[in-house]
């Protein structure tokens, strides 16, 4: 179990610390493949696949910064969008069922945080934050 600090909130930014690793590996297997002799149709999914994950990974930013409190205006001001409450409206039913979650639930859903500190710590680079336990210290923060 986690502890008592696991919010939905903190979850949400979890699961987008997993969304960001999962997108960055699968970015790697891109590069990866470059030079192999793949077909169109291939290429062109495993683009549109990345694509969805990224969308993926700006909802669970938004979700997350709703749960935290953010206006609507300014997330829908960040997303280039012009109506707040439509905006509102495209995440109200994340936000309510993110919302519902138990203690137990979110501890249980968080699990896991030392593997995304060590996923960082692996292929942590001299220009990114010099972070020990970036998604752990957010059980610490309150």
């Amino acid at each position: 179990m986690i502890g008592p600090t696991m919010t939905p909130e903190i979850l949400a930014r979890i699961t987008a610390a997993r969304a960001a690793r999962d997108l960055s590996d699968l970015a790697r297997q891109a590069v990866g493949t470059t030079a192999e002799d793949i077909s169109t149709t291939e290429r062109i999914q495993n683009a549109r696949r990345l694509r969805q994950m990224v969308n993926e990974f700006v909802d669970l930013i938004v979700l997350a910064e709703s749960l935290a409190g953010a206006e609507w205006a300014e997330i829908t001001r960040a997303l280039g969008r012009g109506d707040a409450a439509t905006v509102e409206g495209e995440y109200a039913d994340a936000v309510e069922e993110w919302s519902a979650f138990t203690e137990t639930e979110a501890d249980e859903a968080g699990a896991g945080t030392e593997d995304l500190d060590a996923w960082y710590a692996r292929h942590r680079e001299d220009h990114d934050p010099d972070l020990e336990k970036p998604v752990a210290d957010l059980l610490n923060r309150h």
